[in-house]
């Protein structure tokens, strides 16, 4: 079910991703020499990102308890693995976030969330509560803005 939500929730963007393959391109050529390449990775993972930075690093980092499946700057599109806190294996999580947008918006963000419990055995589908998805939301959007105002304040 989040195969299929990623794929068709993650618009193309063709600018975004021929900026990001050049970028890794020209990376990649810089390293065939002895000669170290002189672009700092870190500045050009960031002019190559196509959602917004704050927004992407907020998510990144309040997502860091699950293991990343996948992460596509260019796409804005993060998907953790499933995730069993250890105070509770019995149930397990699996979070989707999709930045949409290179504003630093509520309405740019969009977090998905599926949810297991074990039972007879195996895993079964559950519902997510809604306020779950909403304080995930939150708490990304407080670390982008707090990320923004850090980066202003110098």
């Amino acid at each position: 079910m989040i195969r299929a939500h990623f794929a068709f929730s993650n618009p193309v963007r063709p600018a975004a991703r021929l900026a990001c393959l050049g970028a890794a391109l020209g990376l990649l050529a810089a390293c065939g020499g002895n000669d170290r390449p002189t672009t700092d990775v870190a500045a050009a993972q960031v002019n190559a990102i196509g959602v917004n930075a704050y927004l992407w690093r907020g998510a990144l980092e309040t997502l860091s308890f699950a293991p990343l499946l996948s992460a596509d700057s260019a796409g804005g599109v993060i998907v953790t693995d499933w995730y069993a806190n250890p105070s509770n294996p019995d149930e397990r999580v699996k979070v989707t976030v999709t930045i949409l947008d290179q504003d630093l918006r509520a309405d740019a963000l969009r977090v998905a969330a599926s949810r297991q419990v074990a039972q007879g055995g195996g895993w079964v589908d559950a519902p997510v509560q809604a306020a779950t998805v909403q304080k995930l939301e939150d708490i990304i959007l407080t670390k982008a803005r707090d990320l923004r105002r850090k980066a202003v304040a110098g």
